[in-house]
């Protein structure tokens, strides 16, 4: 068979009938598209348009032999396309149509079928045979302005850093001796609190700016060159000075807070305990009240009632200790305490001991340890008195009147801190996948032997799929923290417990996906990701306590789920599980309802990147497990079990609410922002990282949709192939996208595998 077979205006099809059909991934929408451009070309012949029209019907496909002829006749051709030009695909189709028919004049212009189809060089750099070797980044989208989409507000916070990165002391250095670590870490955050950064949440009284989201983004920035100055960091400012901020009354902030914000008061956070772990609420150090002094004795009953794992612990002057008080022999639950620690000079004070943790996993910057109390007395003024405190007569009161609002309340407040552990851990991910990507983009490994040059690392579909994906979530997860941050910030009182469970879960899900991210940017450098030097070693270390401090994930997604429950809360303590079904078979008919079977099979590519049905499988999901979580409930209370117990028998059904409830938030809060992009070009590729994360996300559900027949089989593999696609027609922004992280360069060319050479 030649070319002359083929009727005139034919020939110019050719490379994209080819790519379409060797790509297997044809949907009703994108044969339209063929459809429309064939039907469209007002020079073709008849002759011509049928045929094509024949070769993109679905039921009556082009043979094998057919597909492979029209290679040959584009090899034949020796037409070549230039992979920097904006449509590459549609420049080598206009070649092969001058060369194959030259008699038919200026072919025609396809560079609608690119632009729709998404087409890619590396879905057909293969198989044309293009051997030249490929861009590696295409500059299509300015580094900085995703930057500034990314992180909005944050942005200018994240360049104001820049200078601090250039200074020695802020240079990047292996560390393995604890004690060197610890010192440098304190310099740094010394310099810091000089600087002001310190300072930025507090009240404009106490030295601040009243900002907590900026103090946020320099929370996160200090992980891209160490995850111990952003622990250590947070420790002073953030939890010790946060307690006496919101914890405490003015005359606490007068004396203390400005003092915390500049570093003249080193103190730390003495919550948790080495036998209750998080249980706040059971913890056993007390802090019992005599009213002929006027003064609190803190002490530590048992040997294991000790406070544990406190950072900062063997530096602090001052610590936030969190104890049950006692009042004239009547206990009040958990109240915060001021209790000094150490003299001017350093030295320990009596009734106090403390004992370093010693060396850890990562974070060995920061100085752990474990602190005892033995009949330390401090003045009642020290009680931190905002939710509950002791008047001149000996006599405690409250506003608050009841004991689990009051606690709930308390801790509501230092939501903040959970936020910042939040974007810290995606910091490391952020850091981790950047150096990984930027390795890709210049490694090169293997080929068909036919060519002088080896492939790029980041060319392989397979190593697409590890990076890109989580390039995606990363832009996804920041707007969820982002937008949680802001809602803190404009927290005026009342009832925090629907802030406490979204932050709450979004924390557990971002810190995990942070620790999967790292390691899978580790093993997609080799052993290069192995080497110290460059960094995501140091990464995996650091950030894998992130997953446990501020709340184990385990706890935090339970907590989240019964966020998602409200009203079932109340119930829940009441056992009124009936009335608990009647309100959520009200709220969930509408999505509950039978599934259309055309939208159980829809597999075209519009409905699968449109936002609406990513967020109503995200709402599905929750909604069908918030409904049958109270049926199983409710079924375990009728047959006798006490709350708590029905509680326990379901708990992997907690975690798995918790969870999709906090994928839910995500979305949402990112399509906020993809809404708020005026720039069309920018918006674009916005929707794409979201469609990639949802698609992602509900594949790595699909067993569980599958089994609700929310999706047919058809649609499961076509949501898979979708989540492929997107990823090969990111491959070329990769680059890019990494650039909108905004990550210090000045620590990137630190990194070996990641400087520019």
């Amino acid at each position: 068979m030649n070319s002359s077979q083929y009727p005139s205006g034919t020939h110019a099809y050719l490379p994209f009938l080819y790519v379409i059909w060797s790509d297997d991934l044809l949907s009703a929408s994108e044969l339209e598209v063929i459809r429309l451009a064939i039907t469209s070309d007002k020079e073709l012949p008849a002759a011509a348009r049928k045929l094509l029209l024949g070769w993109i019907n679905p039921d009556t496909p082009p043979s094998a032999a057919t597909q492979k002829h029209w290679r040959e006749l584009i090899r034949e051709s020796g037409a070549s396309y230039r992979e920097e030009t904006a449509y590459p695909l549609s420049e080598l189709s206009s070649a092969v149509g001058k060369a194959l028919d030259p008699e038919r004049g200026t072919p025609p212009d396809l560079t609608v079928l690119e632009q729709n189809l998404g087409i890619q060089p590396n879905h057909y750099r293969h198989v044309f045979e293009q051997y030249s070797a490929p861009r590696s980044f295409s500059e299509y989208y300015d580094g900085t302005l995703l930057a500034q989409h990314h992180l909005g507000k944050a942005y200018s916070v994240y360049r104001s850093l820049d200078s601090l990165w250039e200074q020695k002391d802020f240079r990047w250095e292996i560390q393995r001796n604890k004690e060197q670590h610890r010192q440098r870490v304190s310099r740094q955050v010394k310099h810091l609190a000089n600087k002001g950064y310190g300072a930025l949440a507090y009240p404009e009284g106490s030295g601040g700016k009243n900002d907590m989201p900026s103090y946020a983004a320099v929370f996160e920035n200090l992980v891209f060159l160490d995850g111990s100055l952003c622990v250590k960091f947070g420790v002073q400012f953030g939890l010790f000075g946060g307690s006496i901020e919101k914890l405490g009354s003015e005359k606490h902030r007068k004396a203390y807070l400005g003092k915390a914000g500049t570093l003249e008061l080193p103190g730390c956070f003495a919550m948790t305990e080495t036998r209750h772990g998080s249980n706040v609420r059971g913890i056993h150090t007390t802090a019992t009240y005599l009213h002929e002094s006027r003064e609190l004795v803190i002490n530590t009953p048992g040997p294991d009632d000790n406070k544990e794992y406190i950072g900062n612990a063997l530096e602090a002057r001052m610590a936030t200790v969190f104890a049950q008080l006692i009042v004239g022999g009547k206990r009040h639950g958990v109240h915060a305490v001021l209790v000094p620690l150490r003299d001017a000079s350093g030295e320990v004070l009596p009734g106090i001991r403390v004992e370093d943790n010693g060396y850890k996993l990562g974070l060995n910057g920061v100085d752990n340890g474990k602190i005892w109390f033995r009949e330390v007395r401090v003045p009642v003024d020290n009680l931190l008195d905002r939710y509950g405190g002791i008047n001149a007569e000996g006599e405690y009161s409250s506003e608050l009147k009841n004991s689990n609002k009051r606690f709930f309340t308390m801790l509501g407040t230092l939501v903040g801190g959970r936020i910042c552990v939040g974007k810290g851990a995606l910091a490391g991910a952020k850091m981790a996948l950047g150096i990984a990507v930027r390795y890709a983009l210049r490694r090169r490994q293997f080929n068909d032997s036919k060519r002088m040059q080896e492939d790029l690392i980041m060319d392989y579909p397979s190593h697409q799929l590890r990076l890109i994906p989580r390039l995606a979530s990363c832009y996804v997860y920041q707007a969820a923290l982002d937008e949680q941050m802001e809602n803190y910030q404009q927290l005026t009182g009342g009832d925090t417990q629907k802030l406490e469970a979204q932050v709450a879960g979004l924390k557990a899900i971002i810190t995990d996906f942070a620790n999967d991210a790292i390691q899978e940017s580790r093993e997609a450098c080799g052993g290069k990701g192995y080497l110290l030097e460059n960094r995501i070693a140091d990464l995996r270390s650091d950030i894998d306590i992130f997953t446990t401090f501020e709340g184990d994930n385990t706890v935090l997604l339970q907590l989240a789920a019964k966020g998602r429950l409200t009203d079932f809360r109340t119930a829940f303590n009441s056992d009124d599980f009936f009335g608990v079904l009647r309100l959520l078979r009200t709220q969930a008919a509408r999505r509950l309802g039978a599934i259309n079977p055309v939208y159980v099979n829809k597999t075209d590519r519009e409905h699968l990147y449109k936002p609406a049905f990513h967020q109503h499988a995200f709402e599905y999901r929750t909604a069908r497990l918030t409904y049958t979580l109270a049926l199983r409930i409710r079924d375990y209370i009728k047959k006798g079990l006490p709350a708590y117990q029905a509680y326990l028998k379901v708990q992997a059904h907690f975690l798995a609410l918790g969870r999709a409830y906090s994928e839910e938030i995500a979305y949402q809060s990112y399509r906020r922002v993809c809404e708020g992009i005026t720039d069309e070009k920018h918006q674009a590729l916005f929707d794409r990282l979201g469609a990639l994360h949802a698609l992602e996300r509900i594949t790595a559900d699909m067993d569980w949709y599958f089994e609700q027949g929310y999706v047919g089989k058809r649609k499961s593999k076509a949501i898979k192939r979708r989540v492929e696609r997107l990823t090969t027609e990111l491959r070329p922004h990769v680059a890019s996208l990494v650039e909108g992280f905004a990550i210090p360069e000045e620590l990137m060319q630190q990194v070996p595998i990641a400087r520019d050479h």
